[in-house]
């Protein structure tokens, strides 16, 4: 009997073990979100939901927008010193237009971006942590190698590199035991590979910077974007040697989707640096330029339509990307609220 009983517990025992060494961790299925929940008035999510994201004033982001939350916006900066800091001065261009601070800076370290030289599986880790805990779809934008970086960071969510992909904690600085999220919208168990993100956008990727060894992998893949995200601009400038193919001239610096990504192609003027394009803080000096950033309508070939009496310089990039932001941030919070009327989440 005792023999029997040894028998019996030992192949219990093996069958534990060799289950404990197979299985992957996953979160438990739910049947509705844990979190966001929009803590706003009623009638400021009725105004919200009859927003236009085509044609979002600067009233609109005072009265309506800035009282609601924000998706997160991923900030990637280049590689060479001190190109980071006009990344920086881009993330404050953006809080003084009106867009919520902690949702640009990083909550574990308060840093405005990422490096390029980050592993992308950690940037798209992040991506799902911040999805699942804030219910928006992040926006990401990617200066010189880190445009490269923000591409990478898409095909990674799309699953061109892994199967799987870690989440990672910003407020840890360490990727979790699990490969899915809690889909924000559905309660449901999702993998990180195949979320998306709302809008994505690069400048001065390309050229010398794609003989750099941490961009071996995107060779071929640069330019074209896959559908893990909803809409793509890509700036470019002519005269470009480091960022833009061909010199920064014609259709070898376009991006193409992949599938349905919508993809837009943009000339700057020739007076746009390489360096500084993202340096925009100064365009907050003059009233007269934030109303006329505000005005913006998107154009493949934009041009200023006036003359400013103040710095100007960068102002095109600035207008265009700002308005995808606003746009995107409408869109997100509609598409949020939508949801949070489905059956999911009543009480």
């Amino acid at each position: 009997m005792r023999g029997k009983l040894l028998f019996l517990l030992v192949i219990t025992a093996s069958v534990l073990l060799a289950g404990c060494s197979t299985t992957q961790v996953t979160i438990p299925d739910a049947v509705a979100p844990s979190s966001p929940v929009i803590s706003i008035p009623d009638e400021v999510r009725a105004r919200i939901l009859a927003m236009d994201p085509e044609q979002v004033s600067g009233s609109e982001v005072e009265e309506i927008l800035s009282i609601s939350p924000a998706p997160r916006v991923i900030n990637i900066h280049g590689g060479i010193y001190p190109v980071h800091v006009v990344m920086e001065s881009f993330s404050e261009f953006l809080v003084g237009m009106g867009y919520p601070e902690d949702r640009v800076r990083n909550p574990g370290d308060g840093s405005w971006s990422f490096s390029c030289y980050e592993n992308s599986k950690k940037i798209a880790g992040a991506i799902a942590w911040y999805y699942e805990q804030e219910g928006m779809r992040p926006l990401m934008v990617g200066h010189s190698q880190g445009g490269m970086q923000a591409v990478k960071v898409l095909h990674e969510l799309a699953g061109s590199f892994s199967p799987e992909i870690a989440v990672w904690n910003p407020l840890t600085g360490k990727a979790e035991q699990r490969y899915k999220i809690r889909e924000p919208l559905t309660g449901q168990p999702t993998p990180v590979v195949g979320l998306h993100v709302s809008y994505a956008t690069a400048v001065g990727a390309g050229g010398l910077t794609r003989f750099l060894p941490n961009q071996w992998k995107m060779r071929k893949k640069l330019r074209r974007v896959p559908d893990s995200v909803i809409e793509f601009t890509g700036f470019y400038m002519p005269g470009d040697l480091l960022g833009g193919d061909n010199l920064g001239y014609g259709s070898s610096n376009y991006y193409e989707p992949v599938g349905s990504a919508m993809v837009r192609n943009v000339q700057l003027s020739s007076g746009h640096n390489h360096f500084n394009a993202p340096s925009t803080r100064h365009l907050l000096d003059s009233q007269e330029i934030i109303d006329w950033i505000n005005n913006y309508e998107p154009a493949d070939t934009p041009t200023p339509e006036v003359k400013f009496d103040s710095d100007s310089s960068n102002i095109l990039w600035a207008a265009d990307v700002w308005f995808s932001i606003k746009k995107h941030w409408v869109l997100e919070l509609q598409r949020l609220i939508s949801a949070q009327r489905e059956p999911a989440y009543a009480d």
